[in-house]
Parts: structure tokens; sequence; C-alpha cells
């Protein structure tokens, strides 16, 4: 693998977690509108971190991986696909699952 093409990878990746951080906020946002909740989502190019009351996720990213962790204490690891997917144990029956679903789910827990 050349130069220009780890360029162009880790460009993909920073893209798909801009996006996967941009879908937490608005899915937090949207599940906390009959309530009247907020929850803070703060991202920069290897972390993401929402928080709503004492709840909070966890999301570390190197390259393509993806590390997760929630204030329960589950968690996981998980990869980055090409497609725009995560990729590993526990996301789906598949084992792959759109970025959008994960971050519903995520949210969804996350407001509760």
């Amino acid at each position: 693998m050349n130069v220009a093409t780890l360029d162009l990878s880790e460009q993909l990746w920073c893209e798909l977690w801009v996006s996967l951080a941009s879908m937490l906020r608005s899915y937090t946002a949207a599940h906390g509108l009959n309530g009247n909740r907020q929850a803070t989502v703060e991202f920069g190019e290897h972390r993401i971190l929402a928080r709503h009351a004492e709840n909070w996720l966890e999301l570390m990213r190197d390259g393509a991986q993806v590390i997760w962790k929630h204030k329960n204490g589950d968690g996981g690891k998980l990869e980055l696909t090409e497609a725009g997917q995560l990729r590993g144990s526990g996301v789906s029956p598949s084992g792959v699952e759109d970025l959008d679903m994960a971050a519903e789910a995520w949210a969804r827990e996350l407001m509760q």
C-alpha cells in the first residue's frame, strides 16, 4: 500500500467518523424531544463522547477500528467499512450494521 492509498483511507475513515458523530447528535435530539431532554455530543478526530444525565457513550477510533463503551460496562470493538457500515460481533445477526442504525440504537439506549 502506498502513501496516497493510506491518505485516502484515513480521509474516508475521518468522513465516516464525522457522519457517525452527526447522526448520534441528531438521533439523541430526536429521542429527547418528547421529554424535553438533551444530550451533549463532543467529537474530535479520534473520539466521540455522548452524554445524557448520568449515561455516557464513548467511541474511540484508530484508522478503521472503533472501540466503544457505555457507562453500564458494555463495550466492544468494531470496524468501519468502506460502505459506511460497522462490522463486528454484537452489532446485528449478520455482523454488519449501517452507521445510521448503529447511531440510532446507541442514541435510544443513551436517552433512556
